[in-house]
């Protein structure tokens, strides 16, 4: 490609397709796949095509001096480039192209015990490599990585997030053993974002999972412990490679298992199966989910897209999967949430 045939041009893929840059140098999963570990251990970020890629302000050349701001001492400003790099690259739930080249990096900047954004970077990977849920906690949807190929989605430019989503997913697979090491991370945080990161994977499942079962097996803090489980029937679903649904099956029947985990197991096991919830699922959570489960579990990734400014994921979560099945509410008391059985959702 020429210098001027190096930028997507949004008029031409309405006329030809998208699929006019498939395979070429404006495909973000071409370029992702092309990093070379060198420039990603390195953080050489002037070896990567920036420009040739957007966000929701325009040219992704600003990336890199946002990422650089995210990796000094000053606490102040690395929080404030996050938070500018966030803004511009997930706008709004819409994932521009340039947000996957920067997954690399932010992996790293993570791995740096000495960070103060490390939680942060984490979270926007996940963000970037899995499609926006739109508050959907559905059995269907509530743990699905991406959007089907015959079901496109654009960015404001018109560049397909689809392939941007995708090559997310293919970054975090090429750099695995970065958020498989900090899933026993000290912060307690950092393990659960790095789950979420985990669970989005586009390849090295099995690793993935293995090491997500055994920090389950000894993670004592209680907030962690949901994404763990949901991280595991995620890979699962999407890649079918282990029995996840036995899996959360014995974890919520087992009335041993902490609440969080058996609240959160029936939640990806109904998500792995296509059977009516049974009449002993529905005991369980009438028994476990309260008013403090629910806010144990708000800030668990999953459950706070559902809805996170009202912290009332956990009740959306279950309307949406289990229907207007009297239940007891697990909003907040500072919502309404008060233990009592509910026949229609508070707001």
């Amino acid at each position: 490609m020429t210098p001027e045939e190096l930028v997507f041009d949004y008029r031409r893929a309405c006329v030809d397709g998208v699929e006019v840059y498939q395979g070429t140098a404006l495909d973000v999963r071409v370029v992702v796949a092309g990093l070379p570990r060198a420039v990603r251990d390195g953080f050489l970020l002037g070896e990567v095509p920036w420009g040739r890629f957007s966000h929701a302000y325009g040219s992704g050349e600003d990336v890199p001096d946002l990422l650089e701001s995210m990796r000094p001492a000053d606490a102040d400003g690395a929080m404030h480039a996050c938070s500018l790099l966030w803004g511009s690259v997930c706008h709004q739930g819409t994932i521009g192209s340039v947000a996957p080249l920067a997954v690399p990096f932010l992996l790293r900047i993570a791995a740096n015990p000495l960070g103060h954004v490390r939680a942060d970077a984490l979270g926007l990977v996940a963000a970037v490599a899995c499609r926006n849920h739109w508050g959907d906690g559905s059995r269907e949807h509530l743990l699905r990585v991406a959007d089907p190929d015959d079901e496109p989605r654009f960015d404001g430019g018109g560049y397909p997030q689809n392939w941007s989503v995708r090559a997310g997913r293919d970054a975090i697979a090429a750099d695995a053993h970065i958020p498989i090491a900090l899933l026993d991370d000290p912060d307690q945080q950092v393990r659960q974002e790095a789950a979420c990161v985990a669970a989005a994977s586009s390849g090295r499942a099995g690793e993935f999972s293995a090491a997500l079962h055994e920090r389950l097996r000894v993670e004592k803090i209680p907030r962690v412990r949901p994404g763990l489980v949901l991280a595991i029937a995620q890979l699962a679903r999407e890649h079918r490679h282990e029995d996840a649904a036995g899996f959360t099956h014995a974890c919520w029947t087992d009335p041993e298992r902490p609440a969080e985990v058996r609240v959160a197991a029936a939640l990806g096991w109904l998500c792995l199966v296509d059977d009516p919830p049974p009449a002993e699922l529905r005991a369980v959570l009438d028994d476990l989910v309260t008013p403090e489960l629910g806010r144990l579990m708000a800030e668990v990734p999953w459950i706070g897209q559902v809805d996170h400014y009202r912290g009332a994921g956990l009740t959306r979560t279950l309307e949406h999967m289990l229907g207007p099945a009297r239940r007891r509410t697990a909003f907040p008391d500072s919502w309404g949430g008060t233990g009592w059985f509910v026949d229609e959702p508070p707001f």
